[in-house]
């Protein structure tokens, strides 16, 4: 994923993405660098150049919480980028062991089933779908196989037209794989994942590049689906209690909408096979 270390990655991303005008600094003369020099931060966060540049250079294991807060202001670095900032310092032996992706509880999976008019699927660390109702089965029946989110956003074709703003699910699906990878940079699964991709698409290698951080919330979406057309959709993440690394995805319609229309015409679809199948055993 990188020769360097994840805080020295993670601390030159950053520090590449500020202009000396963002953080109040005179800019003179052609910069051989983008971004801030490795000086400028230290000045900025009141640490000597040697220390910030052996922060980089993963020559300085463990940093103060003070020197944490301080880099982070001087790296303009929002609530959730300065926590994966803290989160990269930890040790192995300092980071939860919550074990491997356990699989989806049956009570979580009664749960979805239940749920015939709303899409609803569990993820994985690694953006995996782990488990899924007919409706969100239904919902991404134009993908190749629906096994796997980022892959469905950069790799598979069907993406592109089913993701209508494509550059903000683009941003917003590597910013959550990178934020499950501060929780647990030794995750191999991940490990896979953006090695898979970045070989396959540029534009996964050029966002996993920059570092942004942002977990999955709440927003809404514009989809289109092959055979319903256009979906204006709500959506919510969930921790799953017990399982910390997997996340409940929900998708909802405002009611007597055309989306809500749409989601009963995919509903009566994913049906039709169950009730030929039935017939036929009749």
């Amino acid at each position: 994923m990188s020769n360097g270390t994840p805080l020295g990655d993670f601390l030159r991303a950053r520090r590449e993405a500020l202009k000396p005008q963002d953080v109040g600094l005179p800019e003179y003369g052609r910069r051989r660098v983008p971004g801030l020099r490795r000086e400028e931060v230290a000045l900025l966060a009141g640490v000597s150049s040697d220390y910030y540049i052996r922060l980089e250079q993963g020559r300085e294991n463990s940093p103060s919480p003070q020197v944490l807060e301080a880099v982070a202001q001087a790296l303009k670095l929002d609530a959730e980028s300065a926590d994966h900032l803290n989160r990269l310092c930890l040790t192995p032996s300092q980071r939860p062991h919550e074990g491997g992706e356990a699989e989806v509880s049956t009570q979580l999976l009664q749960l979805m089933d239940g749920w015939e008019h709303t899409p609803a699927f569990v993820l994985g660390p690694a953006l995996d779908i782990l488990a899924g109702n007919s409706l969100a089965t239904a919902l991404h029946s134009g993908f190749d196989a629906f096994d796997n989110l980022a892959r469905n956003v950069f790799v598979d074709p069907a993406g592109r037209e089913f993701y209508q703003e494509w550059d903000r699910a683009a941003h917003s699906c590597v910013a959550e794989l990178r934020a499950a990878y501060g929780h647990d940079p030794e995750s191999a699964r991940i490990a896979e994942v953006v090695e898979e991709l970045s070989a396959e698409s540029e534009e996964f290698a050029g966002l996993w590049r920059l570092h942004d951080v942002k977990s999955k919330s709440q927003e809404g979406k514009h989809l289109k689906h092959p055979d319903v057309g256009d979906l204006h959709i709500a959506f919510a993440a969930f921790t799953v209690n017990g399982a910390p690394h997997q996340q409940l995805v929900v998708y909802q319609a405002e009611p007597a909408s055309p989306t809500a229309a749409a989601f009963e015409t995919l509903r009566a679809l994913a049906a039709e096979p169950k009730k030929a199948g039935a017939n036929a055993n009749t």
